[in-house]
């Protein structure tokens, strides 16, 4: 099995059982994930049942201090149902993301938004390093990170070049997996204390290439 294989516990938006899977990394607090959110609805909108997004919590908190409590916020979300409402407002507001403003934005979507912050949303942690994780594994360089059917997006994150993308892999056929690039898998384990909020990776912290967070 692929790291890039959907799971059980991925959030998916579009047709569960779509030919296409556009999977993207991405940090809430990266400008360039934000512009590309709503360019990846429009593409699952547009698709006609043809595409699912995915989304994996990739957070660079080095770079992006409420990063990391924002992917929790958005779990401890999902928990209630509201995991994409509470995505698409974190990127809307992503200037705005203190522990105040995260519970008054689960509160706006009639959550319980003490449940969204401090240490009721610690247990998420577990959702949110996996992701890391398989990203990772997947030797994704920075945020956004969009895979079509396991082949890595390159390119700014634009309709057209997405929709060309997604035309490709359902010519092609292709599986959803992707094999390790050419460094390999790594191999460390990630130190990850969600108590103190700790960096996920040392290397991943770093501001970098154009149109990408963390590279």
């Amino acid at each position: 099995m692929s790291v890039q294989d959907v799971q059980a516990d991925d959030h998916v938006l579009g047709d569960p059982d779509a030919p296409v899977t556009v999977l993207e990394y991405g940090d809430y607090e990266c400008p360039y994930c934000a512009a590309a959110a709503p360019v990846l609805r429009r593409l699952v909108a547009e698709a006609d049942g043809a595409v699912r997004l995915v989304f994996r919590n990739y957070p660079l908190p080095d770079v992006h201090p409420h990063a990391l409590t924002a992917a929790l916020a958005a779990e401890a979300a999902a928990a209630q149902g509201a995991f994409w409402e509470m995505h698409e407002l974190l990127f809307d507001r992503q200037d705005r993301l203190s522990d105040a403003d995260l519970r008054a934005y689960g509160e706006e979507l009639g959550l319980a938004g003490d449940r969204l912050v401090g240490e009721a949303a610690q247990p998420f942690g577990d959702k949110v390093e996996a992701d890391f994780a398989a990203g990772l594994a997947a030797e994704v360089p920075g945020t956004p990170t969009i895979f079509v059917n396991g082949v890595l997006f390159s390119g700014r994150p634009e309709l057209a070049a997405l929709q060309r993308a997604v035309a490709a892999a359902g010519r092609s056929g292709g599986d959803a997996g992707l094999e390790p690039g050419p460094g390999g898998q790594r191999s460390r384990r990630i130190r990850f204390r969600r108590a103190q909020r700790e960096p996920l990776a040392e290397e991943a912290q770093q501001q970098g290439a154009q149109d990408r967070c963390g590279q």
